[in-house]
């Protein structure tokens, strides 16, 4: 696959000051889907570099720093949960958020990419415009145009902070890193400590509408939600209730 680099130097936002391109690793097979995906990403102000395997992305990995990786799975496929939990193995590149495009067909893997510890999957096809909306969400970026962030500000719970323009969690004064789908969890129950919310509930916030998701994968989030909360505050408790749902609890509760 021949390989598409794009200077990731952008000069025509603010005149006369050099502005880093986010730069993308696009994990695909398929050279024509990549150049449609990096023509999408190009025109919204990104830049990518492709890999064909577990391989090569871990060694451009090593070599250049990415913001972000998007994985290609198709139905022959079995490499996307591979490459994701090799790259989230790695010290350099496990807080990069990974996000999977499945092929119709291929819905069987989107298990394995939970446990592998995707941070976003759809199922193609998708329009452009739902996949950059997640990319600049998990990346705090405005979209462009923009003249800012509404709804700014912070939500906090005992020593728990979450600040909603920049997509940031803290604990106990640290950084905690979650993927999309974990921060809007976390955000709906921040909204409400206390409050009981059903799984229905908890999709309605987290996942696109268009998305079939069963209760079993809001489990699955919720665990990866209460592992990466317990190591920086571990004062933090979110409750399952039998039969209803999941609640965070108060400090004083």
């Amino acid at each position: 696959m021949p390989v598409h680099s794009t200077d990731a130097v952008e000069t025509d936002l603010v005149p006369g000051v050099a502005l880093m391109k986010p730069l993308v690793l696009i994990c695909s097979q398929d050279a024509e889907f990549y150049l449609f995906l990096s023509h999408i990403l190009e025109v919204d102000g990104f830049t990518s570099e492709p890999a064909g395997g577990a391989k090569e992305a871990l060694a451009l990995a090593d070599e250049r720093d990415f913001q972000a990786v998007v994985l290609d799975c198709g139905p022959a496929s079995i490499t996307g949960s591979a490459i994701c939990a090799r790259l989230k193995r790695e010290p350099r590149t496990g807080g990069l958020p990974i996000i999977a495009l499945i092929a119709p067909g291929a819905e069987n893997q989107h298990l394995d990419l939970l446990k592998a510890g995707i941070d976003e999957s759809f199922v193609r096809p998708i329009a452009p415009a739902k996949l950059l909306d997640c990319l600049r969400a998990r990346l705090a970026l405005t979209k462009r145009g923009s003249n800012g962030v509404e709804n700014g500000g912070w939500l906090s719970c005992g020593d728990l902070e979450m600040r909603l323009d920049a997509h940031r969690v803290r604990g106990n004064g640290h950084d905690i890193h979650l993927g999309p789908i974990e921060f809007n969890l976390l955000r709906l129950l921040l909204e409400t400590p206390g409050k009981v919310f059903t799984r229905d509930a908890l999709i309605g916030a987290a996942w696109p509408a268009n998305i079939h998701v069963g209760v079993r994968t809001v489990d699955v989030h919720m665990s990866r939600l209460r592992k990466a909360l317990k190591a920086a505050s571990p004062s933090t408790v979110i409750r399952t209730t039998r039969s209803a749902g999941y609640s965070l609890e108060r400090p004083d509760g």
